[in-house]
Order: C-alpha cells, then structure tokens, then sequence
C-alpha cells in the first residue's frame, strides 16, 4: 500500500505546553485531517540544510496551514498595532521557499489562512491588516459563495458552503495570475487558485469542522488524491510567485 507522504509546515513557536524552550506546531486537526484522506502527515522546521526544492522533492503534496500574521514588510506596508507577526523572523521566507517550490515543481498545494495569505503577496497582492471587529470573521461561521467552473467548486460540491473562520487580516489586493474562487457576504476573498497549477489556497480552517463536514474534508481529501496523480496530466502552463 502506498501512502501519500504530506508535507506540513510547522510555526516555530517560543511557548509550547509541555516544553521548556521553543517548539514547532502544527494543528493536530490539520494533522488529522490529512490522515483521514489516507495521507502520512510530516512536519516540517522552520531551518534545514537542504534547499526548498529539496525539502518539497521528497514529498507527494504540501499543506500550508495557518497561523501568525505576516510580516508587513513581505507586502511594503508599516505593521499595523495590531499585528501580531511570527516568533521566528524566518518563518515567512521558510514558507515562502515551500510555495514557491511546490509550485515550480507541480507538488499538490493546499494554502490555509496565512498560506492563503502567503501566496496572494508572493504573487504581488497585499493584505488588510485589521479587518473590522464587527464582522463575520473572527471566531465563527458564515457563508462563503464558491466561483461556479473553480476546482474548489469541484471539490466542495456546491456554490455556497458554511466554513470556520479565525482571522482579523485579509486579502486587499489580490496577486498577479491568481484567480478568485471564494467571497465572503461582506466580500472579502475567501478563495484563490492559480490557473495551470494544483494549487487550492483557502482563508478559512477546514480542518475545525472536517470530521463532520464533507465539504471541509474534501480538500484535504483533494490534495492527497492529487498527490497521486502524475505530473504530467496537469496543463504545463503556470505562473510562480515572485517574490
């Protein structure tokens, strides 16, 4: 039997419970969530001396999952005082260098949150750094009309689905070459794809509700059925970010 092995990237983390120094997390839900879709989880560290080309060449998809805000500075704005940037000042570029990779060599991608965020401003897009705390986004559930043609409207089975949402940033400008798939009722983007590429980035955690929720497993279903396809029946033509 052969397994899907899914790379995860992992928030390196100054306060962990149950250690003394530092840690590396990432979502047990995430973690489980791919296991249910017969994939092996695998956690990746924010440091390695191998390139990210051959981090990304030894697995058969990516996850990027979400986590702590982005640094202004990757989308030249000045950081908002709410901003709340990662422990590790290279856990952008670390993730960064796992996109980009995954991209140039066709590796299933499934971006969650501030993967989704990620990929927009490597694509030149920029985020809204506080989103308004009346709104439909920071701790609960709201509807989200899905793009009619879009592989997400392939994978979730439906134009309008119920998500999970914990985020006060968003996307602003959306990048170069990426295409919308998702819109919040107050019309924040909730969906991106990059036409040509096996690429399904998100802004909300399916991962809270995909034990229960067909629709939210089925992207984690996705990008380890994906992950088993060969290259080669996926169109050639794709843009990479360029940042």
């Amino acid at each position: 039997m052969t397994v899907p092995l899914v790379g995860v990237t992992g928030m390196w983390s100054n306060r962990v419970h149950g250690l003394r120094f530092d840690g590396n997390a990432v979502a047990v839900q995430v973690l489980r969530s791919i296991v249910r879709a017969g994939g092996e989880p695998h956690a990746l560290f924010a440091e390695s001396p191998l390139d990210p080309a051959e981090r990304v060449r030894r697995f058969d998809a990516v996850v990027v999952p979400g986590g702590a805000d982005l640094s202004p500075s990757t989308y030249g704005a000045a950081p908002h005082p709410r901003t709340t940037p990662a422990d590790h000042d290279g856990q952008d570029e670390f993730e960064a260098g796992i996109i980009r990779a995954a991209i140039e060599q066709d590796v299933p991608l499934l971006a969650i949150c501030r993967g989704f965020q990620l990929l927009d401003v490597l694509s030149g897009g920029t985020l809204h750094q506080h989103l308004d705390e009346s709104g439909v986004h920071r701790d609960g559930l709201h509807d989200v009309e899905v793009t009619d043609g879009s592989r997400l409207r392939g994978i979730v089975g439906a134009d309008r689905i119920s998500v999970s949402s914990y985020h006060h940033q968003g996307i602003d400008r959306v990048g170069d070459g990426l295409t919308v798939t998702a819109v919040a009722p107050d019309g924040l983007v909730e969906g991106l794809e990059m036409p040509g590429a096996r690429v399904v980035a998100i802004q909300w955690h399916p991962e809270d509700r995909a034990e229960t929720v067909p629709a939210e497993q089925a992207l984690f279903d996705w990008v380890v059925a994906e992950a088993v396809r060969p290259a080669a029946s996926v169109p050639a033509s794709r843009g990479t970010p360029r940042r």
